[in-house]
C-alpha cells in the first residue's frame, strides 16, 4: 500500500511498513520481546505523559497540525500519532524501529486511520521520507533525559535537520535536567541497616555486598518532596531547535546545594521537565502563525525573538512534587551516607558521558562533591 496523498501532492511518500505477505508473516513469527512490551504497557498507562501530549497536540492544532504533515520519531504503539491524525493531521509518519510497528500497523487499520497514518519500520535515519514535514512529535525522554538505549534525541535531531520545514513544531520543544541531594532513611534502612542485626547476630560484614548489589548502579525509584535535602539545580537546558549532536555527547556541570535540615545525605537524584512551546519566530517571518505571548531572546543580529510564554506553556514534568509518571525518579546512592546539618554546603560537579558497550549503550555517571572537609567521587553507569 502506497503512503496517502492529497489531490495537490505528487508521487509517492513513502511505503507502509508492511503490504508484502512473505515478509509480514516472516516479522509475526519472530520472537517479541516482552521486556519491551511491558514498556511500551507502561508508557499507554502513564496518563500524566499521555494528556500532557495530547493537551500540547490539541494547543498547537490549529497553527501547525490540522492539514499539516507529521512525523513522530520512535513512535512505539503509535499513540502520539493518532492523537495528530485526530487533530487534523494531513499526514501522520510513525517512525518505529522495533517489531511493534507491526502491532502499531494494526492499530491503525482496526482504527480507520492506516490511510493518515503511515507506520515506517525502521530508523528515522533510514526510511527516507520524501517529504518535508511540519511537526516533529517524539517521545525521547529517559531518567537522565537526554540518554536512553536507541538515542533518541540524535533522532529527532537528525530528523529536524533533514525533514523540518523552516518554522515546524517540535514536541516537546525545551527540556531542563535537574540534580539534589536526598535523604531515603526507610530505602536504605530495609537494603542495608537490617544486615547489623539479623536476629541478633551481627551480620555487618555483608553491608559491602549489600550496597555493593543494591546501589552500585544507579536505581529508578519514586521519591517525595521530603526526600530533598536542598533546592534542585540544573544539570542541562535543552532547546530542541537550537541543540547539536556535539553538546549532548558529553557534558560537566557544577553545582553547590545549602541542606534545609539535619539528616542523613544518602545520595544524588535526578529528574526531568519537558515543555511543549512554538518554534522562535520574529516579527519579520510574516508566514509565522502568530504566538500568544512575549518571552524575548537575542538572535546572533540582535533581533528580538518571540516564543510562548513559559508560564502558558504546557510542561511534563517528573519532579518528586509533581504527579508520578513511568519515568519516576533516578537516584545514584552514596556509597556511605554522610549526616548533615541544616546549612551545611554539598558542593561538586557531574559529568554525564554516554558510551557505547558491547551489552549495549549506557551512560557513564561522575560526581565529584565536597561534604564539609571531605571529599568524595561517586562514579556508576545508568544502563
Amino acid at each position: 500500500m502506497e503512503g496517502a496523498t492529497d489531490s495537490g501532492d505528487d508521487g509517492d511518500h513513502q511505503r507502509q511498513v508492511s503490504d508484502d505477505d512473505d515478509e509480514e508473516t516472516e516479522i509475526e513469527e519472530t520472537a517479541y520481546d516482552f521486556h519491551d512490551f511491558n514498556i511500551h504497557q507502561a508508557v499507554i498507562k502513564d496518563n500524566v505523559r499521555n494528556e500532557a501530549y495530547r493537551a500540547a497536540i490539541l494547543h498547537h492544532q490549529d497553527n501547525y497540525i490540522k492539514d499539516k504533515v507529521v512525523v513522530d520519531v520512535g513512535s512505539g504503539t503509535g499513540i502520539l500519532s493518532i492523537f495528530c491524525a485526530q487533530a487534523g493531521a494531513k499526514r501522520v509518519y510513525a517512525v518505529e524501529d522495533t517489531e511493534i510497528a507491526l502491532q502499531a500497523q494494526k492499530v491503525m487499520e482496526a482504527n480507520n486511520l492506516s490511510e493518515r497514518v503511515i507506520v515506517l519500520h525502521g530508523y528515522v535515519e533510514d526510511v527516507g521520507i520524501n517529504e518535508k514535514v511540519d511537526v516533529i512529535v517524539s517521545d525521547w525522554m529517559d531518567q537522565l533525559l537526554l540518554y536512553n538505549y536507541e538515542n533518541m534525541l540524535g533522532s529527532v535531531l537528525t530528523a529536524r535537520d533533514r525533514l523540518l520545514k523552516p518554522g515546524g513544531l517540535i514536541m516537546p520543544s525545551n527540556a531542563t535536567l535537574y540534580i539534589a541531594p536526598v535523604t531515603l532513611p526507610d530505602r536504605y534502612s530495609s537494603k542495608i541497616d537490617f544486615w547489623r542485626n539479623v536476629y541478633g547476630i551481627d551480620m555487618s560484614a555483608m553491608v559491602p555486598w549489600a550496597i555493593q548489589d543494591a546501589y552500585e548502579d544507579p536505581c529508578v525509584e519514586k521519591i517525595k518532596s521530603e526526600n530533598l535535602l536542598a533546592l534542585p539545580q540544573v544539570v542541562k537546558r535543552v532547546d530542541c531547535y537550537t541543540i547539536n549532536i556535539q553538546e549532548i555527547e558529553s557534558f560537566k556541570s557544577r553545582f553547590e546545594f545549602q541542606c534545609l535540615t539535619r539528616a542523613t545525605f544518602h545520595g544524588f537524584a535526578f529528574w526531568f521537565d519537558v515543555e511543549f512551546s512554538g518554534p522562535v519566530t520574529s516579527p519579520a517571518d510574516s508566514n509565522a502563525p502568530p504566538l500568544q505571548s512575549s518571552s524575548n531572546h537575542l538572535t546572533t543580529s540582535g533581533q528580538k525573538r518571540k516564543r510562548d510564554d513559559p508560564i502558558e506553556a504546557i510542561v511534563l514534568s517528573t519532579a518528586p512534587d509533581k504527579p508520578p509518571t513511568h519515568w519516576e525518579q533516578m537516584v545514584v546512592y552514596l556509597n556511605n551516607p554522610i549526616d548533615v546539618e541544616q546549612g551545611h554546603r554539598i558542593e561538586g560537579s557531574v559529568t554525564l558521558t554516554p558510551n557505547q558497550e558491547e551489552d549495549g549503550p549506557n551512560v557513564h555517571i561522575r560526581l565529584e562533591y565536597k561534604s564539609g572537609h571531605r571529599s568524595f567521587v561517586r562514579e556508576a553507569v545508568m544502563r
